[in-house]
């Protein structure tokens, strides 16, 4: 069967499985863009290509599928730069298609001309310039499988308008062996007897700990996790980027680490005599002062991606392998060395929480370190004034948010304080609920990833919640959302600044605040959303925020944009400044006199 190349990559991703792409058309592509006509595949059409690149990883995250995007050559592709590289900081699945000018012009500085495979390099796992439309369906099956195994990540695939018109005999790689990928072998199973020396680790502890990152999402990994945490009564601990891998409202769950994590997770850390890391890197905003990071803590660290074994804390045992797989290998070791399914150990029972507080016949008691992890629950909780009962505090909104919407629904941030408020005070019982950029930190991420994240789960609620200043970066992808019957809520936690940049200001640049002011009335959030065919909705008091949330929730035809005007100086607390050690871990001012005394 001939194909022209355009058909063959339209046929090539319907092949794939592909039902929805993120994209917008330009010259370059456009010869691609007929066929779609004929397509089963869904086509949003985008106001913005970081919009369609944004959407593309919002949809990965909630569904586990790549996500495409699809744009043009030049400013179109360029414009995709921020969604790969936020995508490949957090290891999400993406397939980016970009126009690309004729070949018999590359090079020539030609009209929308951009070296886009050079560009992304650093910021894909691969990617592929197409020379010829015979190499189309090897290569788009090459992309899906890079990005989709090993350490999930993005890829690109560039087409010249000539190859794109060009003639091909249609035909779909049978096998792995096809696509042409020397040297790409991911391991996914651990090396036994590097199990073997964690489960002997893991049985000798005192005071461990459960380091959960998002790897563990990635491998859909929490069925297993939530079996390990509760045969061997370890302490949970969930990173930014894998919130929801373990219940919050588990016993064992400590919640998040890191510099805005909740004070018992950082400290738990600090005072483990093993860390357990899970498909977690070591991030920087973790650890804090790496060398002061938990000095007296052996390491256990599995990953998928063998570059991260190492790169950061040199563990004790390091494991290459897929996350769930690897748990499940560390149950059967633990269960050969006593650790069975009727062994899980005894009940604390002076606190009655159900906590497993013995291991196995003749190994340590967690008991001791329970009781202090109990201690440090119950002095350094969550914690904000409301003292004031005429402000709007945002941790009250996101708390409202979460006790009036569903328990599964999808939550999705921005970048800032409300991205920590949001991290801190949801409580995430369900995988796959969360969205937010974590590596990258990507200001105006929330809106198209919400979008993109309503796509891939049309029956859940959506809630995307964002800052003032990151709202105004993406907010066009409402039309988006209006125009597609996508029906997205956002709530903009609107304190007039660049929330996260004012606090540090505030406390370590003397009170000099330089260009983080926004106005809270400029533009007009109702009024703006209005326009973009949204719902708006505005809550200025605590008396207002139940009615407008409930008002948001009841609505299901249309996208809700809801401005809450909160107090324009609250700061995220608890906080480790930056470069610092965790156990410098500052605390709200109020609980600040308990920690001295300590």
């Amino acid at each position: 069967m001939k194909l022209t190349g355009a058909q063959a990559l339209i046929k090539s991703l319907e092949t794939q499985g592909v039902e929805v792409m993120f994209g917008l058309p330009g010259g370059a592509i456009l010869p691609v863009y007929d066929p779609i006509l004929d397509s089963s595949i869904r086509h949003v059409l985008v106001r913005h290509e970081q919009g369609a690149g944004h959407m593309a990883e919002g949809y990965a995250m909630v569904t586990g599928r790549a996500g495409v995007a699809i744009v043009t050559s030049g400013p179109g592709a360029t414009n995709v730069v921020t969604p790969l590289s936020n995508a490949y900081m957090d290891s999400t699945p993406l397939v980016v298609i970009s126009g690309q000018v004729a070949t018999s012009s590359i090079g020539t500085d030609a009209f929308q001309e951009c070296d886009i495979t050079g560009v992304t390099m650093g910021i894909t796992k691969h990617n592929w310039l197409i020379k010829r439309a015979e190499d189309i369906p090897r290569t788009v099956a090459a992309a899906f499988h890079v990005a989709t195994t090993g350490r999930p990540g993005p890829v690109l695939i560039d087409i010249p308008k000539d190859i794109a018109n060009s003639q091909m005999e249609w035909y779909w790689p049978e096998s792995e062996a096809d696509l042409d990928l020397p040297g790409y072998h991911p391991r996914t199973t651990g090396d036994p007897a590097a199990i073997a020396a964690a489960a002997e680790l893991m049985l000798a502890a005192e005071r461990p700990v459960l380091y959960v990152g998002g790897g563990v999402l990635k491998s859909r990994g929490s069925a297993a996790l939530l079996e390990l945490a509760e045969r061997t009564g370890f302490p949970v601990v969930t990173t930014l980027m894998a919130r929801g891998a373990f219940p919050d409202s588990h016993p064992l769950c400590l919640g998040m680490p890191g510099m805005h994590g909740n004070y018992t997770a950082v400290t738990s850390m600090q005072r483990a005599d093993l860390l357990v890391a899970l498909g977690s890197r070591f991030d920087d905003r973790v650890t804090g002062k790496i060398d002061a990071f938990a000095p007296g803590a052996k390491v256990i660290h599995a990953d998928i991606d063998p570059a991260e074994i190492g790169k950061v804390r040199v563990p004790e045992v390091g494991i290459v392998g897929d996350c769930r797989l690897v748990i499940e290998e560390l149950l059967t070791a633990l269960e050969a060395l006593g650790l069975g399914h009727d062994r899980r150990g005894a009940a604390v029972e002076a606190g009655s929480t159900g906590r497993a507080a013995t291991l196995a016949a003749g190994r340590p008691s967690l008991e001791g370190w329970w009781a202090q992890v109990g201690d440090w629950q119950r002095e350094f909780p969550l914690y904000y004034d409301t003292d004031d009962e005429a402000a709007v505090k945002p941790q009250m909104v996101v708390e409202s948010l979460r006790d009036l919407s569903p328990a599964d629904t999808i939550v999705v941030s921005g970048v800032g304080q409300h991205q920590m408020w949001a991290s801190q005070y949801w409580r995430f019982d369900y995988p796959y609920t969360w969205v937010n950029s974590g590596g990258a930190g990507t200001m105006g991420f929330a809106v198209p990833a919400a979008v993109g994240a309503k796509v891939g789960r049309p029956d859940k609620t959506v809630w995307a919640i964002d800052g003032d200043g990151c709202f105004q970066m993406t907010a066009q992808e409402l039309v988006t959302a209006s125009a597609e019957k996508i029906p997205i809520k956002i709530a903009i936690l609107n304190n007039a600044y660049l929330g996260m940049v004012r606090q540090w200001q505030e406390m370590f640049y003397a009170e000099r605040y330089s260009e983080v002011y926004l106005s809270p009335d400029l533009p007009d959030y109702v009024k703006w959303a209005e326009a973009m065919g949204c719902v708006g909705i505005r809550a200025e008091t605590p008396e207002e925020v139940a009615p407008a949330i409930e008002k948001a929730n009841s609505i299901d035809d249309r996208p809700v944009v809801v401005d809450f005007r909160t107090d324009a100086f609250e700061k995220v607390f608890p906080m480790v400044p930056a470069g610092g050690s965790n156990d410098a871990i500052v605390v709200h001012p109020d609980q600040a006199g308990a920690r001295v005394a300590r």
